[in-house]
Parts: structure tokens; sequence; C-alpha cells
């Protein structure tokens, strides 16, 4: 995962990327046998626990949460522990009728060690947040869009096209600016209104510079298709 964030923000062609998982689940969690019998990550002393989050899956949180590219989930079953935790290091969510979510550190005696304890408050706000770390409880779909988890639920079976319709009408637009746009979004959680004003206007000076910019506003006043090419 670390290594196709980076691949990403290094090839300036991808406008948009969809994470989904493979098979019934989008992610299940955590290996509850492997728990039991402190074998992988939490293998070793106190100190090599610490190291092997801060060198496994914090890593994936940090690539993921920070790719330039538009990052859009298409949750296709159970999202658990982590797995909803990856939801939330995505920009948009979508999920299939089938989808659950559940912040369940707590039930297995843990707390979210992959950042989700920053993450979820920032998605569904800090009260949402506390109910579901505090009680673990299950969310279906539709609960979960009624929190403002997921932007919206559609059938199992329309997941990957709605989630490619979606991925298709962001790529249509300059994907420099995209990138810029998500910078300044990602930054806003965590500056001052003052911080983020100066980087947009530094961010708006260069958009205005761009050919992108020259082609869309060209496209718009004689009314046709722009074509942008990331310059």
């Amino acid at each position: 995962m670390v290594d196709a964030c980076h691949r990403i923000n290094r090839d300036r062609s991808v406008r948009a990327v969809i994470l989904t998982g493979e098979g019934t689940a989008f992610c299940a969690g955590g290996d509850l046998k492997a728990m039991r019998d402190r074998r992988g990550i939490i293998e070793g002393s106190h100190a090599d626990l610490r190291e092997n989050y801060r060198r496994g899956v914090q890593r994936m949180a940090q690539a993921l949460y920070e790719c330039d590219a538009p990052t859009i989930a298409a949750v296709n079953g159970p999202a658990i522990g982590l797995g909803l935790d990856v939801t939330c290091m995505c920009d948009i969510r979508i999920a299939s009728e089938k989808a659950s979510f559940a912040e369940s550190f707590v039930k297995v005696g843990i707390v979210p060690g992959d950042g989700g304890a920053w993450l979820l408050p920032r998605v569904v706000g800090m009260s949402v947040a506390c109910e579901m770390s505090f009680t673990g409880d299950m969310l279906d779909a539709q609960a979960a869009q009624a929190v403002r988890l997921v932007s919206r639920v559609v059938p199992h079976e329309g997941l990957m096209q709605a989630a490619r319709d979606l991925a298709g009408r962001i790529a249509t637009n300059p994907p420099e600016v995209l990138r810029m746009t998500k910078r300044l979004l990602r930054e806003s959680e965590h500056v001052r209104l003052s911080t983020l004003l100066e980087m947009s206007a530094a961010y708006q000076a260069l958009a205005h510079s761009t050919e992108d910019h020259k082609e869309a506003v060209s496209a718009l006043l004689e009314k046709r298709k722009p074509s942008f090419t990331g310059r």
C-alpha cells in the first residue's frame, strides 16, 4: 500500500484512485488467532510491538491519507476496526448495501492503533466517533450514511460501476488543480484560516498560470468539452 501510494504521487497522470476489498469483505480487521498467540504485528516485547505499529500499519495510514490523487473507498462488505479506519483514510466513501462498519477495537481490548482516533472524528464528528469507539457497535450501510460516514449507498452489484462513474467525473477535471485542491482540504483540518489563505493564494497563482486553466476558460466560452493535459 505504501509503495502504491508513492507510485501514484510520482505519476502525475493518475487522476483518481479506487480502493476496494477482494472477496466478501472490504477489510474484516485484525486476526484474532494471531492476537491470542501473540504472532505477527503483536509479537515480541512492548518496545517491539510499538515499533511494529510505527513501521507497519501506521506507515500505511500516513501514505494513504497523504496520497496526492483523490481517493474513493468502494466499501463492498464489512469494514471492521482497521478496515473502517482505512475507509476514513480515503477522501470519499461509497457503500454497497451489504457493507457494514464498526470501530470495534474496544471489543477486543485494544485501542485504535492505526490513527482511527484522529481520522474518525474528522469524518463523522466527535460525538458519533465517541459512540462508535466506546461501544464498538456495528453500523449497517444505511446507518453509516445517516451519520455521514459514507456519501451514498448503492446496490451491491452496482458498487464498482458507481465508484468508476464518480472517479470518471473527478478525472475529467485538471489533474494538477485536483491535487492542489485535495492538499488544501487536507491542510484545512489542522491549520489556522490565515495559514490556509496564504496557501490558497500561492496555489491559486500556480493554477492561473497553467495551460489547463486557459483550456478550461476557453472551453466554457466556446461551449465545448475541454481537453486537459496536466500542464
